[in-house]
């Protein structure tokens, strides 16, 4: 074979794959729940609000 040539055989074996029951495809679906997803810290929101002030007062520090 020369330069640009290639075997049809092959690129009709690559267009044929990837239908139904092809068990190299992903249903992306598969694991979708419904449902609700709760946390508690045990922390009250004073102590998360002051949390995140500090956080963010730290950042102002690091970019100066």
């Amino acid at each position: 074979m020369g330069f640009g040539s290639y075997d049809e055989s092959e690129q009709e074996r690559q267009e044929s794959g990837g239908g139904p029951g092809d068990e190299s495809t992903v249903d992306a679906h598969e694991n979708d729940h419904e449902g609700e997803m709760t946390f508690d810290s045990g922390a009250s929101t004073d102590d998360l609000v002051s949390r995140l002030q500090e956080m963010k007062d730290d950042d102002e520090d690091d970019e100066e």
